[in-house]
This record gives structure tokens, C-alpha cells and sequence, in this order.
């Protein structure tokens, strides 16, 4: 049965740990000299409808150091649905590639794609969530402290794509997730009664919060993201009067763990949601949690392709 990436909601825990153990394999073995070409020969295609820095660079780096190649498909070139249906796409480039990576802006697109392409699909980020960014977290929490099991992660912010997947990486490995977010910004309830029942299974907890301060009371990880995503540009102006008490910024930093790592899957609008004190400081991981969006991909490419 062929294997896709669209969600960390569809793997199990066991599934989501070995993805992780994987990833720290390679980024050992790139470190010490380089990945064996296990993909050589393989061909990723990356569709684009968003554009990315990070996306983009440490899908085509990683499928280079497991000796295989990536193609970038631009928005002009393929106009998803619009100028060819979703599913002739998926079905001619199967034909060509041994594997797909689309960053779209609604999260059936990707569904579609995997439902008609016999090649695995890997979703690079869509309206619903984003589960490569969230391996890359748990790869970054991991890094910081070990196990995700007992530690307490607190999203301050929008409920967006990237909080979903954070909350479902955090429940199935045992982490409490808490969201603080301003009226009117949650998270899918949805995507929440999902995450509440791999909690349950997990022993975390999930907590919807609207206070900042409270929410990161003995948290290790704070986490934040820009107030307005792509595609939401029109709400620029009413989002910005509604979430600077949301800010990531030193006091806020103050009140939480003092081992807290702080976390932004950028691009970050410093000023914003996060201060340049923060952002540049002793509790940030903001690189490295970038860096390992190519390691995490490592592993989930590896898993999909080998």
C-alpha cells in the first residue's frame, strides 16, 4: 500500500518517534561526513502555490545528500486545478517521479493529489496544518530536552496550520499543549477532538487558553508564529490591533520554565509577534529548529521513497 505524509494525525505514536530516531540518525551521519545515497536515482517533485525559503531549500538539500534530485514546480507552471485538473496532475507526474511535495493553500488540494497519484505525496504545508514544521519541532524539543514525554508546550498566538500540527505532535508523544489565542483566532475544532482523544491515549493534556501569562506558567517551550498568514492579507489591519498582547517578548519569556526554549517556524515579523531580544537570545532555537526542517524531511523521505 502506498505510503503519503499529509498529516501527523495518521501516524501512530510508535510511527512518529521512529520517524524522529530516524531523523537524528541522519543528521549524525550528515555531520560525520555525509548521508549514504539511499534515494539515488529518485526524483522528488515540489509543487509550489505558496512561495517558501525553508520549504523549498531543505526538501531540494535533503533529497541531494540522500543522492537523489528534486524539481521545483513554480505557481505559473502547473496553476493546480486551474489549468489542469488535480488529478491529472497527480496521475502525469506519477509517471515521471518517484515522489511528491506540494505546499498549497487549500488542504483538499493535497488530498486530491495523494488520492490520485500512485507515488508518495508529502504535504508541504496547506490551510489545515503543517506536519513536516511540526517533525522539525519535535526534533528541536527533543534536541533541547530529551523525550517530548511530561513537557509543557505553549502556543501563543493564532490557531493556525502550524498549531494544529504542533498540538497533534505534542498529544500523541505525551506533551501538554496549551494555546493561548485572542477571541475569535482558535484552533479547528476539528483538528482539537482529535488531538483530546490521542491525549487521553497519550496521558497529556490540552488547554485553550486566553491569557498569555497564564499559559506560560512552567512551560519549556513557547512557540509563536505571525499573526497574519499567507493568503490572510486583507485581515492585516483588524489582526494587528487584536494581537500585540500576544507578543513573545522577554517579560513573557520571564514567566514561564527558565529552561524554556523559544520557538518560531518563521518567517518571523520581529516587532510583532516575537522582539528582536527574544528572537536573537539565550532561550531562542529558531535556527536550529529551521535547520531541522531538513533532517525531519530526511526522515520522512527515507520512509517514504527508500
Amino acid at each position: 500500500m502506498k505510503k503519503d505524509f499529509i498529516a501527523v494525525a495518521d501516524y501512530s505514536p510508535e510511527a512518529l518517534q521512529g520517524l524522529l530516531d530516524l531523523a537524528i540518525t541522519l543528521k549524525k551521519e550528515h555531520a560525520q561526513g555525509g548521508n549514504q545515497p539511499v534515494l539515488k536515482g529518485k526524483v522528488l517533485a515540489m509543487i509550489f502555490q505558496k512561495p517558501s525559503l525553508r520549504t523549498r531549500v531543505s526538501f531540494d538539500m535533503a533529497m541531494r545528500h540522500l543522492g537523489g534530485d528534486a524539481l521545483y514546480l513554480s505557481p505559473a507552471e502547473i496553476g493546480l486545478g486551474q489549468r489542469e485538473s488535480i488529478a491529472d496532475v497527480a496521475r502525469v507526474l506519477a509517471g515521471y517521479v518517484e515522489g511528491i511535495m506540494a505546499r498549497v493553500f487549500e488542504h483538499q488540494h493535497v488530498l486530491e493529489l495523494a488520492q490520485w497519484a500512485s507515488v508518495p505525496v508529502i504535504n508541504g504545508l496547506s490551510d489545515y496544518n503543517h506536519p513536516c514544521q511540526a517533525m522539525a519541532d519535535a526534533l528541536t524539543i527533543v534536541e533541547a530536552f530529551g523525550s517530548m514525554k511530561g513537557l509543557n508546550v505553549t502556543f501563543i498566538g493564532d490557531g493556525n496550520n502550524v498549531a494544529v500540527s504542533l498540538m497533534h505532535v505534542c498529544a500523541k508523544l505525551g506533551a501538554n499543549f496549551t494555546l493561548a489565542s485572542p477571541d475569535g483566532y482558535d484552533l479547528n475544532p476539528q483538528a482539537v477532538k482529535l488531538a483530546q482523544s490521542f491525549a487521553a491515549k497519550s496521558g497529556s493534556t490540552i488547554r485553550l487558553l486566553r491569557d498569555p501569562h497564564e499559559a506560560v506558567k512552567n512551560a519549556e517551550v513557547i512557540y509563536t508564529d505571525t499573526w497574519t498568514s499567507m493568503g490572510q492579507e486583507a485581515e492585516t489591519k483588524k489582526r494587528e490591533a487584536v494581537f500585540p498582547p500576544y507578543q513573545v517578548n522577554a517579560q513573557l519569556v520571564s514567566e514561564a520554565s527558565p529552561e524554556a526554549i523559544v520557538l518560531h517556524c518563521l518567517p518571523a515579523h520581529r516587532g510583532h509577534e516575537i522582539t528582536d531580544e527574544v528572537a536573537d537570545g539565550p532561550h531562542s532555537r529558531l535556527f536550529p529548529q529551521a535547520h531541522n526542517r531538513m533532517h525531519a524531511q530526511k526522515a520522512i523521505l527515507v520512509h517514504l521513497m527508500a
